[in-house]
């Protein structure tokens, strides 16, 4: 339902009809499933909803994201507890826990949930050359179910507005694993019609399985190079998760802390190519996991360092590099910074914009904080 003065809109894509969540579809039939409001806002507490799922689709993501997450370490992993295992009989021990517990994830993912979602999903068990069309994983699907994953945009973002230009997608906080934003297709499609490429540390594209998975759906290393040809050569969207691996170690019960200031960088690329910075806003990332945190920011300097996660965390049951709980996310967009082209931006053009970019951030945050049940909340820039 469409109000008459909408000045915000909502698409649960959580709640989807699954024959409606495919590249063909034309976006036409995913607008007409939004709902919106008028300048006030969405009511308290109406982004905060956790849908019921089925139970193929909880004990899909229980298992998958905890085979993602081990997935990640594995390369890292296995080569040192081998050397350890020639002359530690504990380490030993370890490797084989470890070998049976991914074998078992991967034998039940692999051979029975993946069959049967992708029956469901009407896909096939193969990436292609169309990259719009791989984001539509099965995976990726659920996680939106599992996490009852809502978009709100305000007015200006609503189509035809950016139907012409490449935009910049900043999100924030990246929390244990930025899930809010793998609904890969709505960056391709709800506001454009671009391929939207959303970057990660080079490392993780390195990494064997994660990283032909995630080059087949579109990204790219989250260097300013590839991030200007991507807007500027092939003139699409980009995504850029802006606090990174730093965002991990934000957060607590009364305040979301968002690490922005230092981050000047995008500002200088996005006037440099002349597009708009959209700031975006996950709402419940930073509830899903509890992150273990050394009293002395060691692991946070390592972390930072290396470009890649040392830091312990554990999620749904109390399991270790396991699935999220079941929070209920809310992707929620702010108004876009519109940023003319500048050859050679000064620093007080990149002042100008980043300081844009902070207030966006915080409009945003204040008007929908409610609506998420997090009216107690304040938001600190760092």
């Amino acid at each position: 339902m469409v109000a008459a003065a909408a000045a915000y809109y909502k698409f649960d894509i959580g709640q989807l009809p699954d024959d409606l969540f495919h590249e063909k579809v034309p976006v036409d039939k995913w607008l007409k499933t939004t709902t919106s409001v008028g300048p006030e806002g969405f009511p308290q507490d109406s982004l905060n909803k956790l849908a019921p799922i089925p139970w193929d689709v909880e004990l899909e993501r229980i298992l998958g994201i905890a085979l993602y997450m081990i997935g990640n370490i594995l390369p890292f992993l296995l080569p040192t507890l081998c050397v350890l295992a020639c002359f530690f009989t504990t380490a030993k021990f370890f490797l084989y826990f470890v070998l049976a517990y991914v074998g078992i994830l991967f034998v039940v993912e692999h051979f029975f949930l993946k069959p049967r979602f992708l029956k469901l999903y009407n896909r096939i068990d193969a990436m292609s050359d169309n990259i719009k069309d791989n984001q539509y994983l099965y995976t990726e699907r659920n996680i939106s179910k599992y996490l009852s994953v809502n978009f709100v945009w305000p007015k200006s973002m609503q189509r035809p507005a950016m139907v012409s230009t490449p935009m910049i997608f900043c999100a924030v906080p990246h929390g244990v694993a930025p899930f809010g934003i793998t609904a890969y297709p709505l960056w391709s499609k709800l506001f454009n019609d671009k391929l939207c490429h959303w970057t990660c540390a080079p490392v993780v594209l390195k990494l064997p399985v994660v990283g032909y998975y995630m080059k087949k759906i579109g990204y790219v290393p989250a260097k300013s190079k590839y991030i200007l040809e991507t807007l500027t050569k092939k003139e699409e969207n980009v995504g850029v998760v802006l606090d990174g691996i730093a965002g991990m170690f934000q957060g607590g019960s009364n305040q979301e802390v968002a690490y922005l200031k230092a981050r000047k960088g995008i500002v200088k690329i996005a006037l440099r190519a002349g597009v708009p910075i959209v700031p975006v806003y996950g709402f419940g990332h930073t509830a899903l996991y509890t992150v273990v945190v050394d009293p002395f920011g060691i692991l946070q300097w390592l972390s930072n360092a290396l470009e890649t996660s040392l830091t312990p965390f554990f999620g749904r049951y109390g399991w270790f590099l396991g699935p999220p709980r079941r929070v209920p996310v809310a992707v929620c967009i702010g108004e876009p910074i519109m940023c003319p082209q500048i050859a050679e931006p000064t620093k007080e053009d990149i002042t100008k914009y980043h300081q844009q970019m902070l207030d966006s951030y915080q409009e945003l945050f204040d008007k929908h904080k409610d609506a998420y049940g997090w009216g107690h909340k304040t938001l600190k820039f760092v």
